[in-house]
């Protein structure tokens, strides 16, 4: 277990994981949590990544920073997807080592598994085959950072974890049209087209101020404001939403995944990944998910019972539909004693209690 005053650095503590980490250590007591900003501290910079080791002199790291976006941006800025994401592992597991750091944990994303793995994807599908296009280079940097904390590990007995999350979803989530992942873009449209099917502009304004869409809020006109949630597919009696609806998703609550994350910095150890006995140690990472999807269509039609919304949903199939499965196979964590409890069902309720206050 681990010492409740231990000074624990979480690396991007302000983002979807890492405030859900660091929220998770609050409410199990820990006291001395160390957090920076992007101003505060850019994990890009080598000499202050350093100094800040040397001044704050953390016993335990998880390391929750990283560039990430969805498929658009995947494709546009594939040279700032593995270069800064490359640095910042190098820097922070780097000076994780030369401060003898008791434990650190890295975070990955299952998009290291390659395109047409077998399904559930199992730890050992890793480098088995190519890797799905859009996404490489970020892939390719999360591949080197398991390996780093792998290689480490081999050579000088430190004791670094890599895990490897599903999808997540909960607060704090992006909500924005243009840059947000499937759900939290689900529950935004659903929810925009039942206000506009109940007339309900006052609730479509707050929405809009809250959130503008290219500049467009609650104080433009109905017209300026129809026309661009048109764009995304919002009408006044239909809702589309991109591709067919069949592609699978699985789906863990934010929340959860610090959870496991916490219980896999205070309970699993390097030695515990692998079968003692193995010729070649490899694959020594962890995935973190439900091991259970659901369709598109299938999320589409909760999120519509859960806003009560009552137009038509309407899939545009000409707009892609990205890979068709993405299943992770999450029995070495059960076997390390952890399970998630939030099913889909209460996970979208949750959200949209969320979203709305």
């Amino acid at each position: 277990m681990l010492d409740k005053n231990a000074k624990i650095f979480v690396a991007g503590h302000r983002g979807l994981v890492g405030s859900a980490i660091w929220k998770n250590l609050q409410d199990k007591g820990y006291t001395h949590l160390i957090g920076r900003t992007h101003q505060e501290l850019d994990l890009l910079d080598a000499v202050a990544v350093h100094r800040f080791f040397d001044e704050e002199q953390p016993e335990y790291v998880f390391l929750a920073a990283a560039f990430v976006g969805g498929i658009m941006a995947n494709s546009i800025y594939r040279a700032d997807f593995i270069y800064k994401n490359l640095q910042i592992q190098q820097n922070v597991i780097g000076e994780s080592f030369r401060h003898q750091v008791k434990k650190l944990l890295f975070l990955g994303s299952t998009c290291i598994y390659p395109r047409d793995a077998e399904q559930p994807m199992k730890e050992d599908v890793l480098l088995t085959s190519p890797l799905e296009y859009t996404n490489e280079p970020y892939a390719i940097a999360k591949i080197a950072g398991l390996k780093m904390c792998e290689s480490f590990n081999l050579q000088y007995g430190t004791n670094y974890i890599a895990v490897m999350p599903t999808n997540l979803y909960g607060p704090n989530d992006n909500f924005d049209l243009e840059r947000s992942h499937v759900l939290p873009a689900m529950i935004r449209k659903i929810h925009l087209a039942h206000c506009l099917q109940q007339g309900d502009w006052s609730a479509v304004a707050t929405d809009l101020n809250r959130r503008p869409v290219e500049g467009v809020d609650g104080n433009s006109t109905r017209e300026e404001i129809l026309d661009v949630l048109g764009k995304y597919g919002i009408g006044t009696d239909e809702v589309r939403l991109w591709g067919t609806g069949t592609p699978l998703r699985e789906f863990l609550w934010s929340e959860e995944m610090a959870d496991a994350c916490v219980f896999v910095m205070e309970h699993v150890d390097f030695k515990d990944t692998f079968k003692p006995g193995d010729k070649e140690i490899r694959n020594c990472h962890i995935n973190i998910g439900t091991g259970k999807e659901i369709s598109i269509r299938q999320l589409a039609e909760l999120i519509v019972d859960t806003v009560g919304y009552r137009g038509r949903l309407a899939f545009d199939s000409s707009k892609p539909d990205g890979t068709m499965r993405k299943l992770t196979d999450p029995s070495k964590l059960h076997a390390l004693g952890w399970h998630h409890k939030i099913e889909i069902e209460e996970g979208v309720q949750r959200m949209y209690q969320w979203y709305l206050s």
